[in-house]
């Protein structure tokens, strides 16, 4: 019998990554979009049925539940932005915990139904001891952390009163899809720009700071493998590398032979965050344990990937195209 899978924030990056893995093993893949927010990734999801959803309506998820009967559930849309989270950390906490709650309470009363949170290595907060595991205290810095430790905790009882739930703590993960307001692909973006000739320059932040940085078509991966267990539990996905922001852009320039990039770069301190993680790195070895989860690319490789695809966006002038995921 096939299965049908529901995903919110499914014209994300994860959303459609794990929506295009479900569709290839077989899945029927149901999945939400914010209310009048077009997204430049539906070239991407052929096959998916799209719904508009609003994650504060909580009786248009009951009317979602109700109408598509989904086996399984990933909650991957919500308030993405930390630094932006300061701006407003009501709307935040309206998105990332309540809309949760609600979820949460619906779904305890669908039998059967799987449910995936996905979390996030802001929890920890930025002065939690490396490597960080299941186990690490959470000590959240901003309002996007705190939402996100909340839903965690409110997954937690859910499943002690016998959903079966897991929570994916995800680090940094990147695929040509990342939207180039994140600075890793604002950075791959302009190292293919500046190679072709089109561009003089970057504005960049702290290019000292590090992150765990991992593959995102291998983190989706992960959040069906853990719906896919006997026990549902909770599990870091992470690479347990760090490298700076500083190794990303030198990286991203040799992908299109250019040794200095140095030269390019323009420091701009209103791009500094709040309470900015000097650097957390996860340590996925209960992923790797019970999932048989690994990334399977380098932080070079990835990297190299973003960068080619950005030169193919360069170069056509095609912004998104199936191809794309190809590589």
């Amino acid at each position: 019998m096939t299965q049908t899978a529901l995903i919110t924030g499914v014209t994300g990056q994860d959303g459609v990554l794990l929506a295009r893995h479900l569709r290839s093993a077989g899945y029927r893949v149901v999945g939400t979009t914010q209310p009048g927010k077009p997204s430049t990734l539906r070239p991407y999801l052929h096959g998916v049925v799209i719904e508009e959803h609003d994650l504060r309506d909580g009786p248009g998820f009951d009317r979602l539940l109700k109408t598509y009967v989904p086996d399984e559930v990933y909650n991957l849309a919500g308030f993405t932005s930390v630094s932006s989270s300061w701006d407003d950390p009501a709307l935040v906490f309206d998105v990332n915990t309540v809309a949760v709650d609600h979820m949460l309470g619906s779904l305890a009363r669908c039998a059967g139904v799987r449910f995936f949170q996905a979390s996030s290595s802001e929890v920890f907060g930025p002065d939690a001891p490396n490597l960080q595991d299941e186990l690490t205290p959470h000590d959240p810095q901003n309002p996007y952390a705190e939402s996100k430790s909340r839903a965690h905790d409110a997954t937690v009882r859910a499943r002690e009163g016998g959903l079966f739930a897991c929570i994916g703590i995800l680090y940094n993960h990147e695929s040509p899809l990342r939207p180039t307001q994140f600075v890793t692909r604002k950075i791959t973006r302009a190292a293919a720009e500046i190679g072709e000739g089109m561009r003089d320059t970057v504005a960049l932040g702290n290019l000292d700071v590090s992150r765990d940085w991992g593959p995102a078509r291998d983190y989706v991966i992960a959040m069906h493998a853990a719906l896919r267990q006997e026990t549902p539990t909770d599990y870091v996905i992470a690479t347990g590398q760090l490298h700076t922001l500083g190794e990303l852009l030198e990286t991203a320039f040799a992908a299109v032979e250019i040794d200095d990039p140095w030269k390019y770069v323009e420091q701009d301190a209103a791009l500094l965050r709040k309470a900015d993680a000097p650097g957390l790195s996860g340590d996925a070895s209960k992923a790797r344990d019970l999932l048989g989860w690994s990334p399977s690319v380098t932080f070079e490789e990835l990297v190299h990937e973003m960068v080619a695809v950005d030169q193919l966006r360069v170069r056509t002038g095609v912004e998104e195209h199936v191809s794309y995921l190809d590589r």
